[in-house]
């Protein structure tokens, strides 16, 4: 055991990163018929992790450890970067790791197929080069939906918190997620394929947005005594004011119109004469 958890065990160190297992991925690999597949996706997850990790070592950020769960893996960043250019560099290196990962597949299917190896791809059914091509593929695209705290809800706090308060546009992405955890939820139970694992990482999503919101405005309240909620109402109200707030910048900055409404007497042209404006060119 790594002593960090007494149910994960470290497996490896990779880049200086400590790499540990929970004790429930083991308890997966006795229920599935192609355990070295299973094994081979979760090295596309482990490389997907060591994206993040790396990226954020080049803004001077540490890894604590990955550690590797049945529904994905997780960077264990030292600190989250509050500048959002930051973020978004480290959000989007692991789905981008994916991404490469299914390029090289691709160009491996073609080498060994030919053209018409990139037809009918399918998880199931193709070879393990074609299989892998997809599994990356959906990894990079599926970590792109905007369900905080995936990777596209990381993105989505980054490009909002360029244009408002971190913690307000950390309330904003987490109620997203929350929203978009009760719609994969229900797909994963209500689809024609059950699917379990769809399921549980509706409610990992779900309560780690929540209590990345509680996180969030726990600080706030740290610094500036004024308490909060994290209830989507209290983000509605959140979004009203920003438009109110807006729309008012707007009038401000809108020409004023005159206020002298007296008649003007029409130039010899028949138009009416427009008063002269003084300008300067710089």
């Amino acid at each position: 055991m790594n002593g960090k958890s007494p149910w994960s065990w470290t497996i490896g160190r990779i880049a200086g990163i400590d790499v540990s297992v929970h004790v429930t991925f083991l308890i997966l690999l006795v229920f599935v018929s192609q355990p070295l597949f299973l094994l081979a996706i979760f090295g596309c997850v482990l490389l997907h992790e060591l994206g993040h990790a790396l990226a954020a070592r080049s803004f001077g950020i540490g890894t604590r450890g990955i550690l590797l769960l049945p529904i994905g893996g997780v960077a264990q960043l030292e600190r989250i970067p509050r500048d959002p250019w930051q973020e978004l560099v480290i959000t989007i290196a692991g789905p981008a790791v994916n991404f490469v990962l299914a390029g090289i597949f691709a160009l491996l299917v073609l080498i060994t197929g030919g053209l018409e190896g990139l037809g009918g791809l399918s998880l199931v059914g193709g070879n393990a080069l074609e299989s892998l091509l997809v599994v990356n593929l959906t990894l990079g695209i599926f970590n792109l939906i905007p369900a905080f705290p995936m990777d596209g809800g990381r993105i989505l706090r980054a490009l909002l918190a360029w244009r408002m308060d971190y913690v307000d546009a950390t309330l904003i992405a987490s109620a997203v997620g929350r929203v978009i955890a009760v719609i994969l939820g229900l797909i994963g139970l209500f689809s024609p394929y059950f699917s379990l694992t769809l399921v549980l990482l509706a409610v990992f999503v779900y309560f780690a947005a929540r209590a990345e919101a509680t996180m969030a405005l726990r600080e706030r309240q740290a610094r500036t005594g004024v308490p909060g909620s994290d209830d989507l109402q209290w983000v509605t109200e959140l979004l009203r004011r920003r438009a109110e707030s807006m729309r008012e910048t707007t009038s401000r900055t809108a020409p004023e119109r005159s206020n002298d409404t007296r008649p003007r007497r029409p130039s010899s042209n028949g138009h009416r004469r427009i008063r002269d404006v003084p300008f300067t060119v710089e």
